[in-house]
């Protein structure tokens, strides 16, 4: 019987995966791994000689052959990182990206600014990445976060109890602001912000396979233009924010330009940027009142 090391198992993975086009595949190896034994990636190198038996390697082999059909790592592992903070993940929400965690900077960076007691709103809050992010990092806010998805929800709440912050983050289940409706008499709101869906008829269909077959396509697809979303975000904020709040929306990277016009558009937002991620394509559109 072929005897298996932690060394032995990651070597081979990577070169597996990396043959099957699986993306970072020596990182996908190193997460399936820690899932399996219950390390932490350190763990994996401090104790590199160690045997990994049955059941181990059963449970192992079935999910490198999910990953290999491009299933993603996340959810094969339940978890992903999102602004330093660990959160559950099932295939009822969207996969946080990097690129998200710029759009929960620059709402950190505007909150940290206003007066307490802070509000914010975040819509399409999916597994609540965002919302935990601002709680995490800003004292005396209170977040109210919706989705159209009960199960979106359930593991936006699970996160939420997780982190301790039940107390401070609100979750409401219904469409865009409709979800307020039983909340008439709240105050108006510092910031609203979102990633909601902007991803257009064409660029769905040319999704890469892990992101198309797996992930919820409610929080992909935008409408044909992929601003269906974002229309209706834009058209209503104005009535629940703060005469100096703010909106902040993810974009995709060639909608900068519409979305710019819409905001300037409503006659509610003086002063609209467009701001760029690491690799110089628009991502954040802010209207600011």
């Amino acid at each position: 019987m072929e005897i298996w090391t932690i060394q032995k198992l990651l070597n081979w993975m990577t070169a597996y995966f990396t043959q099957k086009q699986v993306d970072s595949p020596r990182l996908s190896a190193e997460l399936l791994l820690c899932h399996i034994l219950g390390f932490q990636r350190i763990e994996l190198y401090t104790q590199h000689d160690r045997i990994v038996q049955e059941p181990q390697l059963t449970q192992l082999r079935q999910l490198v052959k999910r990953a290999a059909e491009q299933e993603p790592i996340a959810y094969l592992v339940q978890r992903c990182e999102f602004y330093s903070l660990s959160l559950k993940i099932t295939p009822d929400c969207l996969i946080p990206r990097p690129e998200t965690e710029l759009l929960a900077e620059k709402a950190i960076e505007f909150l940290r600014k206003r007066p307490a007691p802070r509000r914010a709103l975040d819509l399409c809050t999916g597994s609540g990445c965002i919302a935990i992010a601002l709680a995490k990092n800003c004292k005396d806010l209170h977040l109210t976060a919706v989705d159209i998805s009960d199960a979106a929800l359930a593991v936006a709440a699970e996160n939420i109890r997780r982190h301790n912050l039940s107390e401070q983050i609100t979750l409401l289940r219904g469409d865009l602001f409709d979800a307020l409706l039983d909340e008439l008499d709240q105050p108006a709101f510092d910031l609203i912000v979102s990633n909601p869906p902007y991803v257009s008829d064409a660029e769905y269909e040319k999704l890469a396979p892990a992101v198309k077959n797996y992930e919820p396509r409610i929080a992909l697809w935008g409408g044909t233009d992929g601003l269906a979303v974002h229309h209706r975000i834009i058209e209503q904020a104005g009535r629940y924010l703060k005469p100096d709040g703010a909106l902040m929306l993810e974009i995709g990277y060639e909608q900068g330009p519409a979305v710019k016009q819409m905001l300037e558009q409503t006659g509610r937002f003086p002063t609209v940027e467009i701001l760029q991620d690491l690799a110089q394509k628009d991502r954040i559109a802010i209207g600011r009142r």
